[in-house]
């Protein structure tokens, strides 16, 4: 694998480097320089937060930790890498792995941060703002143009064969962790036992985790971003619901899994079972000229006919769709764009770069673009039993079976995720099945 990955890295970087002085024709310029950024510390301390560099610096570099660093791309020269690799005992000096993309680039290692030197008509892509008031100066240039940062974020919506090979190991690393989780459930853990039996399988430090791991048992799988770990494990065990991936060279997964308890009623275990296949169902329907919205209706629609077909309602499918209870048991997004970022970048904007909102029914849609080959999503159907949304329903005329819904309240709800990317010709589900 890692010589193939070599070979399609360099190509990568290659159609990188097309792409970007094309673009710097377009706009007229005589550089690109791409900031990595750098961490600032908590208010009145001297501790700072876990740092991760900016996507678009590691569009091409995959330097996940790389503070205080630049790439210059210009028309006529190699990328010129500039890495903060300061001398220092304190900590571990920052080193490039030795691997063959670092020869596509001239590098330059220097031991004090510093700005580039730069001449001429040049756009500066990152957080320079965060320069003004420390000791390096902003360098010469235009901080981050809309339309070039725009032209930027689309060419990251489209991921070549480097990145998507990136996004299946991502993948495949993560699913190790969700297997062990699950095992960690079956043995009674508690939350926390789950959460490190999954960074230990998926062999990742807690600050490499692309987002925070959500780890809920019971009534906490029904936080959507449930950001706790408890250390006691419950007296019940109604269900775990794991959201959780892995980084490969940068590039995230994000897959989620949902399993019931010996203590759970029958019915929820058959509703998993169920909302498998409607993910399934929607993985299939991924193809180029989808318009992603329409997946968003497909999944309520469906949702509802699970609702109806398990007796949680007691109506006809398209009033349940119409009475809006399908939103009350399902109010996220049926997923979003994948790559460097978890929630990657121009999901709300047209091509053209002009806003394309979610729709008003769906407010936490994140991706509202028609689907093309190269593109990477999620699908992530869910069915919730959160007593906050589903009681303004209790005031209505809404056929809900209340006595079903309240006996699946402590399970909290479920979510089943893969990533899956947009082919030529329909669909290639990343994410590996696995015996769990």
């Amino acid at each position: 694998m890692a010589d193939t990955l070599d070979r399609l890295q360099k190509d990568h970087i290659q159609r990188l480097l097309t792409a970007y002085r094309e673009l710097m024709r377009q706009h007229e310029l005589d550089a690109i320089a791409l900031y990595s950024g750098h961490a600032l510390p908590h208010y009145g301390d001297d501790q700072y937060p876990e740092f991760q560099a900016s996507g678009h610096f590691m569009h091409w570099t995959a330097l996940l930790e790389a503070q205080h660093s630049w790439l210059v791309i210009t028309p006529d020269a190699k990328p010129r890498l500039v890495l903060h690799a300061p001398t220092d005992f304190w900590h571990l000096t920052p080193s490039l792995p030795d691997e063959p993309w670092v020869g596509e680039f001239d590098i330059e290692l220097v031991n004090e941060a510093t700005a580039p030197a730069l001449k001429g008509r040049v756009a500066l892509i990152g957080n320079v703002e965060a320069l003004q008031d420390g000791p390096v100066a902003v360098p010469h240039g235009e901080a981050n143009p809309p339309a070039l940062t725009h032209a930027l974020d689309e060419l990251r919506l489209y991921k070549s064969p480097y990145e998507i090979a990136c996004l299946r190991e991502a993948n495949r690393l993560a699913m190790a962790g969700h297997e062990a989780a699950h095992a960690g459930f079956a043995g009674a853990g508690a939350e926390l036992d789950i959460q490190l039996a999954y960074l230990g399988a998926s062999r990742q430090r807690e600050s490499h985790v692309p987002y925070d791991n959500i780890v809920g048992l019971n009534e906490h799988a029904g936080v959507l971003h449930y950001q706790h770990y408890d250390l006691n494990a419950p007296t019940g065990r109604y269900s775990l619901l794991v959201d959780a991936g892995r980084r490969f060279r940068g590039y995230c997964s994000d897959i989620t899994r949902t399993h019931a308890g010996p203590d759970a009623p029958a019915l929820f275990g058959r509703l998993i079972k169920a909302m498998h296949e409607l993910k399934d169902s929607l993985v299939a329907d991924v193809a180029p000229g989808v318009d992603y919205a329409s997946l968003q209706l497909s999944m309520h629609r469906r949702l509802a006919d699970i609702l109806v077909s398990h007796d949680l309602y007691r109506g006809t499918a398209d009033d349940c769709v119409a009475s809006g209870a399908t939103r009350a048991f399902c109010p996220h997004g049926v997923g979003h764009s994948l790559g460097i970022q978890v929630h990657d970048v121009a999901g709300l904007t047209a091509p053209d770069g002009t806003p394309a909102p979610a729709p008003e029914d769906h407010p936490a849609l994140r991706l509202t673009r028609t689907l093309a080959p190269g593109m990477v999503v999620t699908i992530e159907p869910g069915l919730y039993f959160i007593p906050m949304l589903l009681e303004p329903l209790r005031h209505t005329d809404v056929p809900v079976n209340w006595p079903l819904v309240e006996q699946l309240q402590p399970c909290g709800g479920i979510r089943i995720e893969d990533n899956v990317a947009v082919t030529a010709s329909g669909f290639d589900n990343l994410t590996p099945k696995a015996a769990i």
